[in-house]
Formats: C-alpha cells, structure tokens, sequence
C-alpha cells in the first residue's frame, strides 16, 4: 500500500510491472482487472467458478521479515483484485513469451503435443511453473542437470484441478514429468524432441535446457519497499477494508449495525463466490486476512489450533508436519488423514486461497456440502466464535447444529483434539485408535463435490475372552448426500459401543443406518448415497471381523493383509495417494514419402498458446464506446411473454438498451443456411426453457450479466397446450420433425426371416440415453463492429461462418456483402460452435447495427449451458434373434430421438447412426427412427454426433445377447463381425475395396499385443479371489463411417517469398492450420527450388474471412483437414504449373535459383502467384470407412460402485496420417470423450 495525502492505493505488479490504483471497485476480480486493463490476456475466463484453472496465476508475496518470497497458484476470476495489494502477480506471458523467450515449459508443452485449441494452454503452464518454483525451493539434493527437484507423481498433480477438453491428459502428463528428476525417460510419451531407440542422454540434449534460474518467482525489489500489511479503499460508495486487530474487526462491525446493517461481504479468499454466485453488490468489504490472531496455527499436547483464516493448504501443511515427540501415533494418523481428506477438496489453487474458516462457515449458514465439517465431526472439534465482545467456545456439532449465525458473528479458529491424551490412552495397550475418512465423488482424486463423504473413529480392543474385537466407542459423521448439514450417527454408535463385532452385529448395524441416511426430496441417487453409507461403515468395520469370506477387504478393501488392529491401526495412514496416471506407450508407422506431409511435426502456433499471446475472440481489444451484451432467456417451456422488468423497479447500472423481437429490420433469424432454420428471439410465445427472449446491453460484460439476471419476465399460459418434456409425451402426442426423403423404415434383409432362423430371442427391450453438455472452455463469444456504408464486421468463435454471414443478412436486411464474418481460432467446439454460435454473433450484429456501436458478448458458463442444447437423448426399443452360438440373425430398431423445439441439424442424426449401428453383421436389419419435437432447447451435433450413440446401441444388444446365452461377450462380437461380403451389403457406397477392410485384421492383432486372452484369465483368478473388486476386460470394434465435403482453398505468394494460405476450415485445435502448412510446404516442393524445410516455415494459415474466401461450409465430421488439404494441393499444382515452367526460362540464364530469386523474378515478369479452389471430392472419394479396436480392463469397488480404469489398448487404421502427433491426440481426445459420458 502507498499512502498519498489522504488517499489510500492498490500497489501491485504484474509480470514484473507495477500498477498503483487509486480507484477500485471491491467487486472487481484479479482477472477482469488482467484481461480488461493489461495487455496480458493468458488469463481466460472459462467456467467463471474457480472449477477449471483456465484463470490460473502465480501470486507471489513477499514476507519482510523472513525476508522470503511466498508462491503460490490462485484462481483470478475469484480473487479480489483489492486482495493483491503488495503482491506479485506472474500469467502465463510472465512465465515466458515469444519476445523475450519461450520457458522450456511452453516448449516442452509444445514439442510433447500437450495443446490442442490452447484455450487451456497458459493456466497448465502457471501451475507446473508453480511446481517448479517450489520444488525448487526445498532442501532436496541437487538432481541431475536438465531436470528440477520435482518428483513425477508431484509434476503429475501440479495440473490437478486444470481442465482440458481437447487433448487428453497423457501428453500433457509427459511435459510435465520431463521436469521430474526421478522420471524414466521411457515413459515419456511421442514427441518432436529425439526418435525412438535413442539414448537417455540424447535425450536428454534434445530437450528445451531446463535451469534452476528458470524457476525463479521473479518477485519485483521495487515492490518490496512498498510493502504494508493491508489496505483500506474508498470507491464510488463501495469501500474495503483489511483490520489488523479483532479490536478493529469489532469496530467496523459496530459501524455496519449502526449504519443499519449496510451490504456487507466478509472476505478471506472469496472462493466460496465459485459456488455461490453473486447477484447484488456489497457496499462495505471486510478482509480479514490482516488479522494475526486469525492466521496462526498453535500446536501443544492438546491439540492443533487453526485460525480462521488459515487457508486449506496451509492447514493441510500444519497437519502434516512431522512433529517428533509433540503427539501420540493416534493423533499423528488422525492428523494425517484429516490432511489427506482436505487434499481433495476443490483444487491446489482453491485450497491456496480458500480458507478453513469460510469452508465451516458456509456448512453452517448456507448449508454448503463441506467435506472439512463432516470429517472434523468425529474428532471432538472445537469452534472459537465471536459475537460482538462476546467469545464463544462449542463443539463444532453444536456449531453445524445452530441457526444460521448473524452476519455478526465471527468464527475465530478451530481447535482438533489430540485423542489419545483426550481419552487417556496410553501408548502401549490393547486398546487401538482408529480414525479414517471416506468420499464418493464423480472424481475421486478432488475437485469435484461428492455424492455422500464420511468420518469414523473408533477405540477397539481386542477381546481377552475370544479372538474377537470389540468396539468400546465410536463416532460416525455422515455429511452431503442431500441433507442441511453432516450428522452424527447417534443409533448406530449406541448400538455399536461395547459389542463384539460380529456379521451378525454388523447386519444390524448397516439396517439402522439406512434408516437414517435418508437423502431429501429432489437429492440426485438418493439410494446410491444411502448405499455408499452402509458400504463405507463396511469398509471401515469389516476388517475386524474374524472371518474368512471377509479377507478380501482386508487385503484390497483397507490396508493390508492381515487383519489385527495393530496393523489397521499402523498402516491405515500410509496408504500411498495414486497418481493421475499410469505409463503408456505410441507406436506409430511414419510414411517420408510426401515429406513433410506424414511427419509428426509440431502444431502450428501451440508455443504461442502455451504463452497465453494466441489471440481468440475475447482478446480482441474492445473497439472505442463498445458495449457488451447478455441474453434474457424464458425460465419456462412454453409461455406467452407479456414483457419485461428489473427487480426493484428500475434499470440497474450501466444498461443502454433491450433488444427484442421488435428491433429487427429483417427476418426474425437466429440460424439460416441450408440445413435448418431458427428464430433470433421468441415473437410473443417462448416455446422452451432457454428460448431467447431479449437482449440486454450494457458498458460492461459483468454489468449486462447483472442486468439480464435482474430481469423478470411476466408470462402468460392461459389457452396453451401443456409443454412435451419428453421422448414419450412427444410420441403419445405424435409431435415429430418430418425426415425430408426419408428412407426410414430402413430394412436390409428380411427381418421376419431372420426372426425365424433364430434359436433365440429377446424382444422389445429398451436402452434409454441422456445428454451432454459440451462443455468448450470458451464459451460463446462474439464481437460486431460497425463499418462505413452500413457494412458490418463480426469476429466470432465459429465452425460455421459461411451461415453466420448468411443469417447476419437477412436478420438485418442487408446484402451478403455488407457483412464479413472473421473466425481465427476456436477454444474448443465439439460441435456446439456449428449453428449454436450462430445466433449470439447474429444478436451482438444486431445490437451494433441498432445502436451503431461496437458490440460483444462473452456468454456466462450458466447461460451457455442452459441454452447450448447438447447431445441428443434417445429411447431405443429394439427386438433381436439370435442362435445358440451367439450369431445374430435379425435385429429391429425404434429409435426416438429427443431433437428440442427446433430442428437444428437433427435430421441429420439417423444418418449418422446408422453408419455405427451397421458395425456388425444382423443378418437382417430393420431400423426406424422418430424426430422428436419437445419444449426443450434444441440439440444440436456433438462430437461423433450420432456415432457414439450408435455404437452404444450395437454393444448393449451385443451384451445383452451374451448375457442371455451365459456366453463370453468376445466371442459374440467376433462371431457377428462382418465378411467382406456382408460389408458390401450394409455398406453399400463406403465398403471401398477388398484389402481396405482391415477390421479382422487389428481384431486379431490387438489381441495379441494387448495380451487380451492371458489378461482376460488373469481376471477371472482375481474375481475368484476377491468378493468385493471386480474386474473386466472387453475388446470392442469401432467402425465409423466418414463423408468428406466441398472445401474451398486460396494459397498465395508474397514478393519476399512466403507464402500466405486461406481455408475454409476452421482451427478449433484438431491441427488444421499444421497439415495445411505440411501440404503447402510439399506441393510446392515439387517447383524443386528450396528445401522443404525452408518452405514449411515460409507458410503462414491466415483466419477464415467469409468475404475472402466464399463458400467455406462448416468444419465438422473430422474431415475438413484432409478436404482443406486437398483443396490447397489443388491451389498448389497451379502454381507449381506457372512457376516450372518459368523456372525452366530462368534456369537457361541463371544455373541455380533460390526460392526467394525465383519469386521475385516472377513478381518481375506478372507471374499470377495467387490460386484458388474449390475442391469437390468424387463419388469414389466422397465416403469411405475408418477401422479401430480397444481393449479396456477396469476395476469396480462393489460397496462404493468407484470405477477404475486399469488399462486401455487402441489400435487405430488411420491410413496414411497427415500428421500423426495431432493425429495420436485426437484419438486419446476422443477415447477421454467417450469415457467421460459413458462410464
């Protein structure tokens, strides 16, 4: 802080610069500050809730008095800015850039093909350069040169908690564990550094040089001279304030009452805001992380006191601290597990920032899903509280049990008891401590909430009178499975105590505690939750049964192999944390014919990602007077709108204007092309949930958010027809999207022929299948720029500019050629940027165009996820005949499928069915399908639209008829496996030759390098041996039929000899741009002047401009790179045609000719250097087939249902790869995908 005068300022830097603010709204984040007021945009905003580490930085601070520089991760988008005072703050252009250097982070991130759109690129890298820091920090021995102190499983955790949804996990693994001085060179992964078979120290000295000076934080002496403890701000109405003392914390909480209770947030990290979004403005800010007494950590014999203040990772530490002589086994094992339970709450950068404190207090005045509350239950907690002047101590049951607390009211510390001086257990008795705790969660490692979390301690002995052990005590604590706060298990720990355990006092037990874990009305899988508590009871109890058939938990369920208490009681705390990931291997086959096409080089602009400078959409400057734009959507599925209000009665602050239905001059278009069409906004009836219904906006993205959030539409329903939520009520109600030529009823073969050959059959079964959200890291996003003669500029996130330009016409009654529609790069789409980014760049035009200012939007992750659609739902009846052998001879298909209220590119999705429900041989095959229209947000394509689905179906029938048979599934795949002449049949236009149907082929080959037959009898052993674990093993065949689309292409050279290329596909991280730069570079290559390399570096891929290059179509269907490549070969041949020939003229006057003379010479002579085309594939070229197998062997846990997957085998019949490292992260891409929906 820097006092001058009066006044009171912000001093912090960033990257090394500092900034003084005198004028700070308290609301504002460290990000919007970064992205709004710095050049520095490596900070992204993704899901805006501190959940996927896109935002991360590195905050340094400085301690005086130590004299020692303090690193850590922290989330911007939920750190004040008003926080950082005396701070240092380093993004990832900090890290390094392209001006003054990449780090070997963003190089190693790039040459182990570790980014893909890179939306998530620079957040990555802030937290392995965190690692780094602090690894480097410590007293471990110097490792050997090129590698940090870093270990791997440490390298492995430090992208914890950072999402990425493009590239799959494994490559960015590797750059982070090439850090790692105890990595095996061998497990890292394929990259552009050294080839197969070379030597760890080539290497080695083929890596980026990594030095200690690279981990250095870079904390600013200038800054260090400025440093205060805290810092008070006055702003606008609004004022933070950072007490030094409870005496002054008391003050200014005496003047809140006497101002009559003034909005007042109290703040530590302010992490709790990712949960509980914030709809109204505070006027009075109070930091509390000034505050010593709040910040301490006191150990003695009794216990360990944590302030309130403390943050989750710091108390983490203090937990684990090996404390020689201070505490009893007991409590060490209490301490440590208690720390190993609060690593997975939230993430490493959340836990940096968040407190223990504000954790407790949200369990106890917004009933948060705590995991520290229930883990804290069983341990006899105690809670230092404050109410005015008045201090209060009580146990944190009373504590969760209370009342909300008054806003008054501070909670000051924490105190956990050391239990064996608490009960006077001496350290040498047959009387054990036995603490552990558990959670279920849809990730296990963290970062996630669970389903149910729980504690238990107990005091055990062993029985003098039998071999038994009885319980003399416990404490059971169940927390977060659908009710206000955690409970103790009252019943069951009367129950329990002084019993010999049993299985029939167990039985007894575990019919008690369900009922009294009874989750309330509305909680998702209430009985999973209920059924987790009894296995997780199991779980902790079992072990100290003296029975056989119990043994199996002993060695797998708890910690060991023998079930005597000591060994419960000394093992249980040193189960090893697993990693993130196991080892894994690529092979690849590399054609060097068509160099460099077929070469694994690096992806265009992935070190500029890496660095946070590759430009998308929202890092667009605002243009002068820009205004920013928010939807106001129906909250019901289908209403009359009757209009529109604000809270309160009046405008909040910063709108400029509505759009509605009214302001368009045009057609009432959202979506216009050539597949569907859609309405902008609802005309009098919302006809869903999420159906656009006006536009807000505003000077700021966070004040039109606001604006549309304090809207409040007045609906009508008198005279409408109840809303269709669903697949049956659409079918009851023949409500139904018309299939244009529909061939449907589809039948190949004579099903009731079929039926009758059949041994077997099951009929009429169901598979149901629900949605999923796409979950891009950016969301929607667009930026309309007014241009002279009522042109218009829109810069949008979009795989389908071409009907965005389209739409944008006739939405605002103007000429296609006054509107240009920009794409550079997308972070991330899946298929929710094809139409679904459609309409946000239409409104922000229309907006602009109204208002005649710049426009742009970045929706919220809420809104987008409400409006963005998402997969399609499905119900599939389907009847099947088969023999005894498992060969199927007939199968008939009714698929439903749930399209929303518009039709989008629903109709397309049958099509794309069919090409995986074909995979196997039926016999006969009858197939219908049923577009469903419901008041429902439209779906729209997700990547694989249509394909996963399919192939889900085909494998459910497939496991079904197994099942049915009490046969191995393998065999009924194989057996159902098509014949080259069966392929033919179902494939009529795409079966291509004879030796192009590998399928058996990799079939057989897979089974064997994967070890498919000796693993799947090694499993049987170990599902024989063990009651609660089991493991199974599948190989599954993929057949995917692909369809290539008319692409344009545009290649030009410049007079200095680069070249400049256009296409109409769009980069959204699947590499597009590098394998049109490796076909450039080798079409051109055939000129035979210059080297290949040389030209390579010579191509630039520019951004798509829908007035540049027409006809551009949508990137979808992963064939618009091999299409875009062909379209620019056939630019290239053109060129290479004008310029041989006049290479020949030179080449009489001159011996050898360089590029760069070769080209400027034709400049000379009005050579046209510049070609187009559109490339049309042939009927030969235009669909063909793709052939893969995997082989997956996962593990479940019986009592909890946690599933584990062991392993995974893919082998892939790719063809002739383009670039096989883009390639090889597509294919793990899609594997991670598929899990994500399916297991």
């Amino acid at each position: 802080m820097r006092q001058t005068g009066k006044q009171k300022s912000l001093v912090f830097a960033v990257n090394g610069k500092r900034f003084e603010l005198s004028e700070v709204d308290p609301s504002t984040t460290l990000l919007e500050f970064l992205r709004s007021q710095t050049p520095f945009n490596g900070v992204k905003l993704s899901c805006g809730e501190g959940g996927c580490g896109a935002c991360v930085v590195l905050l340094s601070k400085y301690d005086p008095v130590l004299d020692q520089v303090e690193d850590f991760t922290v989330s911007s988008c939920l750190t004040l800015l008003c926080s950082v005072n005396g701070c240092s703050i380093t993004t990832a252009e900090g890290v390094g850039n392209s001006k003054t250097g990449f780090h070997p982070i963003q190089e190693r991130f790039a040459g182990f093909h570790a980014s893909q759109c890179g939306f998530c690129t620079p957040g990555m890298c802030v937290s392995l350069f965190s690692a780094l820091v602090n690894a480097d920090k410590t007293n471990r021995p110097q490792p050997r040169p090129g590698f940090s102190k870093l270990t791997v499983s440490e390298a492995e955790k430090a992208i914890a908690g950072n999402l990425c949804r493009c590239t799959g996990y494994r490559p960015i693994a590797d750059a982070c564990k090439s850090f790692a001085a105890d990595v095996d060179m061998e497990d890292l992964g394929f990259n552009s550094f050294w080839k197969k078979g070379e030597s760890d120290e080539v290497k080695l000295s083929r890596l980026p040089p990594y030095h200690q000076s690279n981990a250095s934080s870079r904390f600013p002496e200038f800054l260090k001279n400025e440093i205060k403890a805290r810092t008070n701000l006055v702003s606008a109405g609004h004022r933070w304030y950072s007490p030094a003392s409870l005496k002054e914390l008391q003050s200014l909480l005496r003047q809140n009452k006497s101002n009559n209770e003034t909005s007042m947030k109290i703040v530590v990290g302010n992490t709790g805001m990712g949960y509980y979004k914030e709809l109204e403005r505070y006027d009075k800010y109070i930091d509390l992380k000034s505050i010593s007494e709040l910040s301490v950590i006191r150990k003695d014999h009794t216990g360990i006191e944590i302030g309130a203040a403390v943050t989750i990772s710091k108390a983490i530490e203090a937990l684990r601290e090996d404390n020689e002589g201070a505490f009893h086994l007991g409590s060490k094992t209490v301490f440590r597990k208690i720390a190993d339970h609060m690593e997975k709450i939230a993430s490493r950068f959340i836990r940096n920032s968040g407190s223990v404190g504000g954790n407790l207090m949200m369990a106890q005045r917004k009933h948060f899903p705590s995991d520290l509350a229930t883990i804290l239950l069983p341990t006899g907690t105690i809670m230092t509280i404050m109410t005015g002047k008045k201090l209060e101590k009580l146990p944190i049951e009373e504590f969760i049990g209370r009342p909300p607390l008054e806003s008054k009211t501070i909670l000051l510390s924490i105190k956990i008891p050391c239990w064996d001086s608490k009960r006077g257990i001496p350290s040498k008795t047959d009387t054990k401590l036995l603490f552990e705790t558990y959670r279920a969660a849809p990730r296990p490692l963290g970062n996630a909430l669970p389903y149910l979390n729980a504690a238990f301690l107990a005091e055990v002995s062993s029985c003098r009178n039998s071999s038994g052990v009885r319980l003399n005590k416990c404490q059971l604590a169940f927390g977060a499975y659908g009710t206000k706060r955690p409970i103790r298990a009252s019943k069951v720990e009367e129950f329990l105590t002084g019993k010999l355990l049993s299985v029939g006092v167990l039985y007894e037990a575990f019919k008690l505690l369900e009922t009294i874990i009874i989750p309330e009305d509305g909680t998702s899988h209430p009985t999973y939750r209920t059924s987790l508590a009894v296995g997780f009871l199991f779980e902790f109890l079992s072990p100290m049964l003296d029975t056989p058939e119990f043994s199996d938990v002993c060695r797998y369920g708890i910690s060991s192999e023998d079930c005597k208490i000591e060994l419960k009681c000394d093992q249980l705390g040193q189960k090893k944390v697993p990693t993130l990931l196991s080892s894994g291997k690529q092979v690849i086959q590399l054609n060097e014919e068509y160099q460099p096409v077929g070469m694994p080089i690096t992806k265009a602009g992935a070190a500029l990602q890496a660095s946070g400078e590759a430009v998308y959409v929202d890092d667009i400057p605002s243009p002068k007077n820009c205004l920013h734009g928010a939807f106001i959507y129906s909250t019901e599925p289908l209403a009359r709108v009757k209009g529109i209000k604000f809270k309160h009665g009046s405008s909040p602050i910063g709108v400029t204007a509505i759009m509605t239905v009214k302001d368009i001059p045009g057609e009432n278009r959202g979506i216009k092309s050539v597949y569907c069409e859609e309405p902008l906004y609802a005309d009098e009836i919302a006809q869903c949930a999420g159906d656009r219904i006006a536009f807000v906006v505003a000077d700021t993205q966070k004040h039109a958010d606001l604006a549309a959030n304090m809207a409040v539409v007045d609906y009508d329903k008198e005279n409408l027809q109840t809303p269709i939520l669903s697949i049956e009520e659409a079918v009851e109600r023949r409500s139904f999207f018309e299939l244009p030529n529909s061939p449907y009823p589809l039948q190949l073969g004579y099903f009731s022929k079929g039926m009758a050959a059949a041994d077997n059959q099951i009929l009429s079964a169901q598979v149901k299948l629900g949605s999923q959200y796409y979950f891009y890291m950016e969301t929607q996003v667009a930026l309309a720029v007014t241009d002279e003669d009522n042109c218009m500029v829109v810069y949008t996130s979009n795989q389908f500019p071409e009907s965005t330009l389209e739409t944008i016409a006739a939405c605002l009654g103007v000429p296609g050629h006054n509107v240009r529609v920009i794409t550079r790069r997308v972070g991330g789409g899946f298929g929710g940027k094809a139409t679904k980014a459609v309409p946000v760049a239409t409104a922000c035009a229309l907006a602009a165009y109204k208002l005649q200012r710049p426009v742009r939007i970045y929706m919220n992750r809420k809104t987008d996820m409400i409006m963005a659609g998402g997969r399609h739902p499905m119900k599939i009846t389907y009847s099947v005949g088969f023999k005894t052998n498992g060969k199927i001879t007939a199968l008939k298909l009714d698929i439903s499928v749930d399209a929303g209220i518009y039709q989008d590119l629903s109709l397309y999705i049958p099509e794309k069915m069919l090409g995986t429900l074909k995979k196997y041989d039926w016999g006969a095959f009858l197939c219908d399908f049923k577009v469903c229209k419901t008041n429902l947000p439209s779906r729209s394509t997700m990547r694989a639209p249509g394909d996963i689905q399919g192939s889900f179906i085909a494998e459910a029938i497939i496991e079904h008829v197994a099942s049915t048979l009490s046969i191995e599934v393998d065999s009924v795949r194989k057996i159902n496996l098509h014949t080259y002449d069966s392929l033919e049949f179902f494939y009529t236009s795409s079966a291509g030759e004879l030796q192009e149907y590998t399928l058996p082929t990799i079939w057989d080959k897979l089974a064997t390098s994967s070890s498919f037959y000796n693993r799947t009898e090694m499993l049987k052993e170990f599902n024989r041996c063990n009651i609660w674990r089991k493991r199974g093993i599948s190989r599954v065949p993929i057949v995917h039929e692909l369809q290539v689309g008319a692409t344009p292409g545009k290649v030009s050279i410049l007079r200095d000899g680069s070249i400049v290329v256009e296409v109409g596909g769009i980069e959204m991280g699947q590499g597009l741009w590098t394998k049109v730069k490796q076909m450039t570079a080798y079409a051109l290559s055939l000129v035979k002047c210059g080297g290949v390399d040389e030209l390579l570096e010579k191509v630039r891929v520019i951004q798509t401009d829908t007035l540049s290059l027409v006809q551009g179509g949508i990137t979808a269907n992963s064939t618009t790179s091999e299409s875009s490549c062909e379209a620019v070969r056939l630019c290239c041949n053109v060129l290479v045609e004008r310029l041989t020939s006049f290479e020949e003229k030179l080449e009489e006057q001159m011996n050898s000719i360089e590029w760069e003379t070769l080209i400027s010479q034709a400049y000379l002579n009005s050579v046209n250097l510049s070609a187009s085309s559109y490339y049309v594939p042939d009927l030969s070229t235009s669909q063909y087939l793709n052939y893969g197998v995997a082989v997956s062997e996962v593990e479940v846990n019986l009592l909890t249902g946690q599933t584990t997957i062991l392993r995974t085998d893919i082998l892939y019949d790719c063809g002739q790869s383009l670039n096989p490292a883009v390639d090889l992260g597509q294919v793990i891409w899609n594997k991670t995908l598929f899990f994500m929906k399916w297991i």
